[in-house]
Parts: C-alpha cells; structure tokens; sequence
C-alpha cells in the first residue's frame, strides 16, 4: 500500500536528477530559476490569480516557498525542487497535484515544470518525465497527466511527444497549450 504523499512526500532520484520537496533552504538557489526573464514563459502559471513567477528578490521567492509549503500542508499540491544529481545544483521546481472539475479533465494530474533557461533541455526534460510517469500516477490516484508546454517551447514539446505525450487540442478551462499523458493502466495514449 503506497503512503499518502500528503502525509510523507518522498524522494524520486534518476541518472541525471533528484526531486525533493521544496523548502525555504532551497530559496536562494531557486532565485536563480524564477528571477531568470528567459524561463518566465515557459512556466505554467495558468490559474495563479496573476502570479507569472517572475521573482527578483530573496522576500519574495521565500513568499512563494512559504505558500507551497502551506498548500502541501493544506493538501492543493505537493512542490519539489529538481537537483542535478553531478553538481547538486538547484535549477528548478516540479508540481502536481490531482484536478477535481466538472471537465473531462476531471481526475487529471496537472504537472508544472519550472526551469532555469538554462536547463531548458530535452536530456533534463526527459529525466523528470521518467520520474513522473513511473511515480505520479499511483502517488496522485489519477487517470491521466496533463502539463502546457507553449508553441515555441521545442525541447519540452519534443520530450512530451517523445514520451508519448499528445497535445489536448482542447482548452483547460480557459487555458491553452496542455498536452496529455497515457491513461493510467492502459499503456494507451488518450484520445481528447
């Protein structure tokens, strides 16, 4: 019986990468991500009541830390911070929580990648992917992960496809640019 990532929030280690739950001593590092003009656009903030996270000083990244640390304990979403395993270096953040909408997106894991532009890569993308489809499913008790990668975001696209993500097509309640993962237990792609 798998523990409720709610009430233990594990550690997924790869090749190229470790993610552990953000905490405030991963601020200052991840200043380097959010405080980054190129990556700003490629981060999902769909939905965030006007929060594009873009911060550019230490208070307001420990802001933001401080408001993932109370949505895990308030059970909205679990925030892990990607560590490049050969350096230890910080380069950004994962997120995902369970969708509960009157949709057909209903019961959908909603995954964000925040990256330092940098790491921007398909090698790194694919590394989280890795941990995601093998781990996220079962940890979040959903049927499929949905995750926007925008137009001129290629080396995301790539990987998702690669992985055997699709684009929806479809908007997410007002949003656009999310594609799609394997329905859970089917190996198959969905169809939306």
């Amino acid at each position: 019986m798998m523990k409720n990532i709610y009430e233990e929030c594990p550690v997924y280690k790869n090749k190229l990468i470790t993610l552990k739950q953000t905490t405030m001593e991963d601020a200052q590092e991840l200043l380097e991500c959010y405080s980054d003009e190129k990556a700003v656009p490629f981060f999902n903030s769909d939905n965030c009541q006007g929060d594009d996270f873009h911060y550019t000083t230490i208070e307001r990244m420990q802001k933001a830390v401080d408001f993932w640390d109370f949505s895990y304990k308030n059970k909205y979403f679990v925030r892990w911070t990607i560590i490049l395993n050969d350096t230890n270096k910080k380069i950004g953040t994962v997120e995902m929580f369970h969708r509960i909408a009157d949709d057909e997106f209903n019961h959908h894991g909603v995954l964000r990648i925040d990256l330092q532009s940098h790491y921007e890569k398909q090698p790194v993308i694919d590394a989280i992917l890795e941990i995601v489809d093998e781990n996220f499913y079962e940890a979040f008790d959903v049927k499929a992960i949905l995750t926007k990668a925008i137009p001129n975001a290629a080396e995301r696209i790539t990987s998702l496809i690669q992985k055997g993500y699709q684009p929806t097509n479809k908007k997410l309640g007002i949003y656009d640019d999310y594609f799609v993962g394997k329905i859970k237990g089917t190996g198959k792609k969905t169809t939306h």
